[in-house]
């Protein structure tokens, strides 16, 4: 059996899309363009913009040796999102968007629902667990997806 398309080919251009650009796509960016350098081009961006990147975002990307601190929320409208290959919707708001901008476009669409951390309650120590566990998902996802 051989590997599909779109497990051996990389695009050149991936967005990930999720509410805000506070928490889920950034942490999906960041683990891709980690992942596979410079080549593929990785961006990030919400349907609104958010108030800045979560703390507990930089928090743990930073336990994985990975700065997020100076990251600026996006929005489609602050980029081109049909000049990137594939969209990665987080979530099922984003995915919407996303199918809309890809129509008649030669831009592919992707969902992976992805949990939102940010409605966990408990202490530091249990929040904190609850964003490791969506970061290590997404780079579950991102190695199931692009190798």
């Amino acid at each position: 059996m051989t590997d599909s398309p779109a497990a051996t080919v990389l695009p050149g251009a991936v967005l990930f899309a999720c509410n805000l650009n506070q928490v889920r796509s950034p942490m999906a960016a960041a683990l891709l363009q980690r992942r596979l350098g410079g080549r593929v081009y990785v961006d990030s961006c919400g349907l609104q913009h958010g108030e800045g990147i979560d703390p507990f975002v930089v928090a743990v990307m930073t336990e994985v040796g990975i700065d997020l601190s100076e990251q600026v929320s996006k929005t489609f409208a602050d980029l081109a999102p049909d000049s990137f290959d594939l969209i990665v919707a987080l979530t099922p708001e984003a995915e919407q968007r996303a199918i809309t901008v890809s129509r008649g476009r030669a831009v592919d669409a992707e969902f992976w629902p992805t949990d939102d951390p940010t409605g966990e309650g408990g202490s530091r120590d249990q929040r904190l667990a609850a964003y490791r566990r969506v970061r290590d998902e997404i780079s579950r996802r991102i190695t199931a997806r692009f190798g």
